[in-house]
């Protein structure tokens, strides 16, 4: 086999891993991303459609207007579509909530500082379970 060849089977190889690897570590900050929102935000919020708490459901949260749902208590702050949830709206909001949504009503939680730790937890947001 020339250098060539060998070049080009490694290519080949490591191109069709790639997916499949992909796809585990966007699982596997999916499923550390569970444990942080268990430890940080499940106490007020469910991700369970319809299951609202203190909190709203977080259920689809990703990309949606806040105060979207119906017989949820709003802060004046989150009321009325103020924010929409997309990806990097909920790391600054998860980062540090008062520079959102000055105002919101989820004392007494002052953020997660962590960058891992917040993009872990929007992976499971948007995961489909």
């Amino acid at each position: 086999m020339t250098m060539r060849s060998r070049i080009l089977l490694t290519a080949a190889v490591c191109a069709l891993s790639l997916p499949a690897a992909v796809g585990a570590s966007a699982q596997d900050a999916a499923e550390e991303g569970k444990l942080l929102f268990n430890n940080a935000c499940r106490t007020c919020h469910s991700v369970n459609e319809g299951d609202n708490r203190l909190g709203p459901s977080l259920h689809g949260i990703v990309g949606r207007p806040s105060g979207a749902m119906e017989r949820v208590n709003y802060s004046s702050a989150l009321a009325n579509g103020a924010v929409t949830f997309d990806e990097a709206t909920l790391d600054r909001f998860i980062e540090n909530p008062d520079a959102v949504a000055s105002g919101h009503g989820m004392k007494p939680f002052g953020g997660i500082r962590s960058p891992e730790e917040r993009a872990a937890i929007i992976a499971f947001l948007k995961s489909p379970s």
